[in-house]
Order: C-alpha cells, then sequence, then structure tokens
C-alpha cells in the first residue's frame, strides 16, 4: 500500500513563497521585541499532562495532544484510567510553559524578567481558515513586574511590531481588567456563584449582539432587574480613559477606585507614547476564555481578518502553582499564523527583500563554461544578491513562473554556445 503523502488533518506543508513571507514576520517580531529589551528562550514542546490539566487553560485543556507512556510504564493490561496510560502532552500554548520555566530557572534570571518566545504549540481543534492544529505562536512576557509599566512596555511593542509587519491594514486594541469585569457584575446585584456563566454569555457579544446577551442572560435564570441594569450600564460606559474613571466612580462601592484608575492610566501612557497608529478601546464587554487571567486583559482586531490577530492580560497566580509563592506576569500574544494569513491574501510579498536572479545553465555546457558562470554567481553572491543556479527545463516558460512565485525577479540564460540575450 502507498504512504500517505499529504500531511495530517490539521497539519499542513509550508511551501517556499510562503516560508520567505514567515521568515520576513519572524525577524521582524525578534529584532523590534529585542530592542524593547526582551530576551528570547525556548521551552519543551512536552510537558507534564498534570501541567496542561491543571484548569488554567479554559476550554484548551480540551484540545490536548497527549502523548502514551513509553516502554515499560505502559501497560495496557493493568490499566484502569486515562492517568494510567498517559504522562505527557503537547503544549497548547506559550504561557504555562514559561511559567514552569520561570518557576525552575528564576534564581539564574534577572528581575523583572522579559521573555520572548516563539515556537510551535497543538491544539486538537476544528481546522480552518487561520486555525490549525500545529501552529507558531509568538509571545513576549514581563514577570516580576506588578506595575502597570508591564502592560504599557507589552502594548508599546506590540502595536510597534504590528505596525511594521502590517503597515496597510488598520487595527485596534481591546482593552478591560478581569476585576472591572466582576465589579460591573457585582454592582447590577448578580450572584457572584454564577459570575463565570455571566462572562461566557457577555463573551458572546461580537456573536450575538446586546439584545442577544440580554436574552440568554433571561433564559438563564437571572433577575430581570439586574440584567437591564446590567446591559444599561454596558451600554452607556465611555471607552477612553476618561470613561473608565466615570465607571469607577459608578463601581466605587464595590471595587477599589485603584484598578479603575490603573487602566485609565495605561491607556494614557499608550495613548502619548505609541508612534504606530492605532484605535485604543476600553471594552467593557472583553473577556478573554483563559481562566489564568487576573486582572488586565487586551486583544487585538485587524482589517481584513474576522477576527482576533493578538491577546494577552496578567495572570499573577499561575507561577504560584509551581512554586507556593505568586509572583506577577503579564504576556501579549500574536496570532503568527493569523498575520500570515493576512499577508498571503494580499500578496505575500516581502518588502525590502535582497534581489534574487536564477542563473539558468542548458544542459550540455562544458565545465570550463560552467565554472565561468558559477565564478560569475560566487561574484554577485559577495554584492550581496541570492543567486540560484539551476540546470534549465524544457518547458523554460513554466519553470520561470514557478520560480517567480518564489520571488525571483531577474533570469539569466546560459547556452552552451555562449549568453543569449
Amino acid at each position: 500500500m502507498a504512504l500517505k503523502k499529504k500531511p495530517v488533518t490539521g497539519m499542513r506543508d509550508i511551501l517556499p513563497g510562503e516560508m520567505q513571507v514567515r521568515e520576513y514576520v519572524m525577524n521582524q517580531i525578534r529584532e523590534t521585541y529585542r530592542g524593547f529589551g526582551f530576551t528570547q528562550i525556548e521551552t519543551p514542546c512536552v510537558e507534564h499532562i498534570e501541567n496542561l490539566t491543571s484548569k488554567q487553560g479554559g476550554d484548551n485543556e480540551k484540545l490536548i495532544f497527549k502523548i502514551l507512556k513509553r516502554g515499560e510504564k505502559l501497560s495496557l493490561e493493568s490499566a484502569k484510567e486515562e492517568k494510567d496510560l498517559v504522562d505527557g502532552g503537547l503544549r497548547y500554548d506559550l504561557t504555562l510553559p514559561l511559567a514552569r520555566y520561570y518557576s525552575n530557572n528564576s534564581a539564574q534570571l534577572p528581575s523583572p524578567f522579559k521573555a520572548l518566545q516563539m515556537g510551535s504549540v497543538w491544539r486538537a481543534d476544528r481546522p480552518q481558515k487561520g486555525r490549525f492544529r500545529q501552529f507558531t505562536q509568538c509571545d513576549i512576557d514581563i514577570l516580576g513586574d506588578a506595575s502597570s509599566m508591564a502592560e504599557i512596555e507589552l502594548i508599546l511593542a506590540t502595536t510597534t511590531v504590528l505596525g511594521k509587519i502590517c503597515p496597510e491594514n488598520g487595527f485596534t486594541v481591546r482593552i478591560n481588567d478581569r476585576e472591572i469585569l466582576k465589579g460591573m457584575a457585582l454592582y447590577c446585584r448578580f450572584d457572584e456563584s454564577s459570575l463565570d456563566q455571566v462572562f461566557i454569555t457577555l463573551d458572546k457579544m461580537d456573536k450575538i449582539g446586546m439584545e442577544g446577551v440580554e436574552a440568554e442572560l433571561l433564559e438563564a435564570g437571572h433577575a430581570r432587574d439586574s440584567v437591564a441594569q446590567y446591559t444599561k450600564l454596558l451600554a452607556e460606559v465611555g471607552h477612553d480613559a476618561d470613561g473608565v474613571r466615570k465607571l469607577g466612580t459608578v463601581l466605587e462601592k464595590v471595587l477599589p477606585l485603584s484598578v479603575t484608575e490603573n487602566l485609565a492610566h495605561i491607556m494614557q501612557t499608550v495613548a502619548n507614547v505609541a508612534e504606530t497608529e492605532f484605535s485604543l478601546y476600553f471594552d467593557p464587554t472583553l473577556v478573554r476564555g483563559m481562566s489564568y487571567y487576573t486582572g488586565t486583559i487586551f486583544e487585538v482586531s485587524m482589517e481584513g481578518f474576522g477576527g482576533s490577530v493578538a491577546g494577552g492580560g496578567r495572570y499573577d497566580k499561575m507561577i504560584g502553582k509551581f512554586t507556593g509563592k505568586d509572583a506577577p506576569a503579564c504576556g501579549f500574544s500574536i496570532g503568527f499564523e493569523r498575520i500570515i494569513t493576512i499577508l498571503m491574501d494580499q500578496g505575500g510579498k516581502v518588502p525590502g527583500a535582497t534581489e534574487r536572479k536564477a542563473y539558468l545553465v542548458e544542459k550540455g555546457v562544458d565545465s570550463t563554461r560552467f565554472a565561468q558562470i558559477m565564478r560569475q554567481a560566487m561574484e554577485e553572491r559577495k554584492k550581496g544578491a541570492q543567486v540560484l543556479v539551476s540546470q534549465m527545463n524544457k518547458n523554460k516558460k513554466f519553470q520561470k513562473e514557478q520560480l517567480e512565485k518564489e520571488g525571483y525577479t531577474e533570469f539569466v540564460e546560459f547556452y552552451r554556445e555562449g549568453l543569449k540575450e
């Protein structure tokens, strides 16, 4: 039986043209983040299954690719539960592995520690445009800084790089705070034990609208007065720093003013300092699905893509799960595959790319002539050009078309009797 030539469902082969775009984007991300003082690290792709299923990853914990025990540790005959069979899994994001990394190595790291990670993650999700089962994430995190400086730096760094790699696409940064989410719900007299359910419904605002949220909350059995007050508050809130401060005065009996003042400070500072043009928008309906978020949360939406292209927030309780002592942590993740999808839909051109030239050599050129051609190619490479030397195919037109897709813009043809003009 013939082997299967197509990749496993949800995985894919990446052709040379797209790979050039991916390398360009990675380099832009890496160099921009380094300019903000982030240091690149790497964590294993396999994590302990206990870590991955610690009820911090939300629905992603349902999508783990689990790994069977190996050798003598695997006993199918005596296994009674999944834990008897499984001891590891592929990471579903880069945040939890970073928390483990920091917990294990913090004595050797500066404080605060500014980490940059770029790597593959895996989720057994339903594949669709811009969503795969294996995909790349690009994360920056600041560990050990409880101040708003962390959020400000993360937002400035991420918006700077998005402005570089997608200069033609406007984008919006939506920002909220988990404590404000909670304060608004408590102010409207929702029962504290039902808040997770309320937020799950609120998170559907983009899909079902305010009327849909109201209907679903009522259907779930929440008091009509609470629902009416909640939707009214959501509709009337201002979306700039002043709006955040005004909301703080409304919620002062259930929420410390320091929470809204901190968020307003972040928004004002970013607006005053950022050199990239984008919209910064306080969104009281922003929830973020990961249960590990404890404070500020943010998400980026971009023209040309029907969903978020980056997101993150503060997760001050995760490191304590490893060490027994909480440590402040905040991160921002770029949806790398979604950015690549946008760029490929726009033609997949790498701006400022080095000139790429193809030498096409007719079959049968003698060794002396071939050596001359190779020396000429080497001289051009010394000057910075990218030169491909390849044997000329019978179907030269098709060969050139394929090379053009890889970014080659100039072709030089060499024949047995010499260079043809």
